[in-house]
């Protein structure tokens, strides 16, 4: 696995915790494994790791749940966004690919965990295309977008995160 020389930030829905790396390796892919799916509340977990002496949390930290003896999950304990799997023996934390500010720049090269990938996922590629949000329902989208608690896509020098409603 190779290391490549870019700098990725990202973090969670709510803006409480951000992250920053300056290099990242060159496994992105799709996790179908029971684990990541629970994990990420989806059908698959986005992953692609970041080298750990690279990583850095530059706002807040992240709640982790260690969900087996070798593997610590880490995620937003105000918003709940899953941000991490990190195996504690093998120095890379593999970070949501979701959770980055540009997600598009890191295409999945693999499917991995594929004993747990629901039976139809080869399928979704050929399902019909539902539009863009905000171009079917302009109303409705302004209307998400004005009442919007969610961190934009970049770093910021202050960020009030809206606690969890009890």
């Amino acid at each position: 696995m190779n290391r490549l020389d870019i700098e990725v930030s990202g973090g969670c829905q709510c803006g409480a915790v951000r992250y920053h790396s300056t290099q990242m390796h060159d496994n992105s892919h799709l996790c179908h494994c029971r684990m990541c799916q629970k994990a990420s509340g989806s059908i698959f977990a986005g992953l692609v790791a970041a080298p750990d002496d690279t990583l850095e949390w530059t706002r807040g930290k992240p709640a982790i749940w260690r969900s087996s003896e070798n593997v610590e999950r880490g995620f937003c304990a105000n918003c709940g966004t899953p941000l991490f799997y990190h195996d504690v023996h093998n120095g890379r934390t593999n970070l949501m690919i979701g959770s980055l500010d540009d997600p598009s720049a890191f295409p999945p090269g693999a499917n991995t965990g594929t004993e747990g990938a629901v039976s139809w996922f080869e399928t979704i590629t050929s399902i019909e295309d539902g539009g863009a949000t905000e171009t079917d329902r302009e109303d409705w989208a302004s209307a998400i977008k004005a009442a919007s608690h969610q961190h934009p896509d970049t770093d910021t020098a202050h960020w009030e995160a809206t606690p969890r409603q009890q």
